[in-house]
């Protein structure tokens, strides 16, 4: 094994996660206008985009469990279900495990939406050049990961 291999010392790994940390939030914004500019017509915010993929992968869940799983807050994870519910793509459920914290469902025009939107972002990232490799890209995700991983103990609410 080459120095390449070895796991860095903590200060050195805390620059260098920076230098990821400092695309992370640019790379989102931008990915997200250009979803978002290539079909304004539907209207999903990356707010609603979050909720409704949220759903999509884990079935229906309450409000303070989907702001738990995005690391946000109880609030604005209810003004997204709003949004989302005005426009017909969720439905409020009764929740059998708490009478007082409804469960939160995708409908079928919210499957529909959700997929297109998923869609479009396939296509966009389908352009993404450099030669990626499978490895490349499964040690983006586990460096990610570990991130979120270390951060998950920050409470938003």
């Amino acid at each position: 094994m080459n120095d390449i291999d070895q796991p860095l010392p903590p200060d050195e790994l805390g620059h260098r996660l920076s230098e990821v940390f400092d695309l992370v939030g640019p790379l989102y914004r931008r990915a997200t206008r250009k979803v978002e500019q290539a079909e304004p017509v539907e209207g999903v915010s990356a707010g609603v985009r979050a909720v409704l993929n949220l759903l999509r992968q884990n079935g229906p869940m309450t409000v303070p469990q989907m702001g738990r799983a995005q690391a946000l807050s109880r609030q604005f994870v209810q003004r997204m279900v709003n949004d989302a519910a005005a426009r017909g793509w969720v439905e409020t459920v009764p929740n059998p495990a708490h009478q007082r914290s409804s469960l939160i469902r995708l409908t079928e025009e919210g499957r529909s939406t959700i997929a297109h939107v998923l869609g479009r972002e396939h296509h966009l990232m389908r352009q993404v050049g450099g030669g990626l490799t499978d490895a490349d890209v499964r040690t983006c995700v586990r460096v990610l990961t570990e991130m979120v991983r270390t951060f998950d103990h920050v409470d938003v609410d």
